[in-house]
């Protein structure tokens, strides 16, 4: 069979981990899907040194790949919004299937990137965009399509996850496990969007639309980062029994679907929340099947790569069928894809951890309980620490059962308004069901 053409942009470390890979394995690749894939082209403005591109064609000019007639599958490895959407757009208007690990196109411009997509009859994978080398979309999609999945939640940033795991083995505080972060090359000199959940988000919002059949709604995803987490809150959080993680969590509910990224406490005893380091998980709640759970390396060059190039053979695969044959870009056909609500953070129901420095005297507990108490807010465990030597505060640790962000809200207003309270309260939610 004729091979399949590929041009590759962008060289960087995934792309040059791709091009290397098909290089590597080119015999036992071609021999799983029965036609070679050969990398015709490759648009780049710097050379990778790992990367022998003798007899391949390079130009730095990413738009020629595009439109080049002998290129049957676009690799999109440049990452950002603007540029790669204009580069997908104009591969596809030429006919050409489009394999890409960016994430963030995806999560903002995928809606019209796959419409533009089946109006031309040409396939849009990602599975790379989503957990690195972890195929969770394939999991999701083609896995799992026997289930009604109802929930989903995953550690989704490597960088975050190593900060979290370094603060709770070490008891370090944020700041220098991030500049450490920074020098072992986890975490970029401009951090915000590892440490404050929008790459989470992007993940996030990918993953949901897969699992319940819903639009791509990136903007509607609530997104709280890890900076405001102390040694403190991590210490007491595991007297509780519980850990932090950054966590992206997807819910199907009967008012809509939840769609948040933030600092979770997570029962010890659960999978997810012994995942340390720079690895990702993702759990995944089906009717049927249950409770599964997806684990490997969220990032690397070949990590990645593995998920690009298993894209690359899924297209090489289907190459000579119709649109109708191949798997929907989202797992549902268009016709079904469901516009759901996506609540706001304060209609969302889920525990809390709550600390907060209190004046070490008789009766304060009796006010906290008593402005919980009003709002039907119970408590399942609590944790008092005396002042200590000159210190004037003492600090007190709650955990509450499940109850409404809003009203929660309101409680905690109420009590930083207290003469006893000193400061802001440091308010953690917290997930059972993970």
């Amino acid at each position: 069979m004729k091979p399949v053409s590929v041009g590759i942009c962008g060289l960087g470390t995934v792309g040059g981990g791709t091009f290397n890979i098909l290089k590597r394995n080119a015999e036992t690749i071609s021999g799983r899907i029965g036609r070679e894939i050969v990398v015709t082209q490759v648009g780049a403005r710097h050379a990778n040194p790992t990367c022998d591109l003798t007899g391949v064609s390079v130009t730095d000019d990413i738009f020629q790949v595009a439109k080049n007639p002998e290129v049957d599958v676009l690799v999109e490895l440049i990452g950002g919004y603007d540029v790669a959407r204009e580069l997908v757009l104009t591969a596809i208007e030429n006919g050409k299937h489009i394999v890409t690990a960016n994430k963030a196109l995806i999560a903002v411009h995928g809606n019209e990137i796959f419409a533009a997509a089946e109006k031309k009859g040409v396939t849009v994978a990602y599975e790379a965009g989503v957990a690195g080398g972890i195929p969770i979309i394939k999991a999701i999609r083609e896995g799992l399509a026997a289930n009604q999945i109802d929930q989903l939640s995953g550690i989704i940033n490597g960088t975050g996850n190593f900060i979290l795991t370094e603060m709770s083995q070490k008891g370090r505080d944020f700041a220098d496990v991030l500049k450490e972060a920074q020098e072992l090359g986890y975490a970029e000199a401009d951090p915000t969007f590892d440490v404050e959940g929008i790459d989470a988000a992007h993940k996030l919002t990918i993953l949901a639309s897969i699992a319940f059949g819903v639009p791509l709604q990136f903007e509607k995803a609530y997104t709280e980062g890890i900076s405001k987490v102390t040694p403190e809150d991590v210490k007491y959080a595991e007297e509780l029994g519980y850990r932090i993680k950054h966590l992206g969590i997807a819910k199907l509910t009967a008012e809509g679907v939840e769609l948040r990224v933030h600092p979770t406490l997570i029962h010890e005893s659960k999978l997810i929340a012994k995942v340390d380091g720079v690895m990702n998980a993702v759990a995944v709640h089906g009717d049927g099947v249950g409770d599964t759970m997806y684990y490997g390396p969220g990032a690397g060059s070949e990590p990645t790569a593995s998920a690009v190039i298993a894209d690359i053979v899924d297209i090489a695969r289907t190459f000579d069928a119709n649109l109708e044959v191949r798997p929907a870009h989202l797992g549902f056909r268009p016709e079904s894809i469901k516009d759901l609500d996506v609540l706001p953070i304060e209609n969302v129901e889920t525990s809390y951890y709550l600390r907060m420095a209190v004046s070490d005297h008789a009766g304060v507990m009796a006010k906290l309980t008593q402005i919980l108490s009003d709002r039907d807010i119970s408590i399942e465990a609590m944790v008092q620490k005396e002042a200590k030597g000159d210190a004037a505060n003492a600090t007190v640790v709650l955990l509450t059962h499940e109850v409404k962000e809003q009203v929660m809200n309101e409680a905690i207003a109420e009590i930083e308004a207290l003469d006893d309270v000193a400061g802001k309260v440091s308010r953690i939610r917290a997930e059972h069901s993970e």
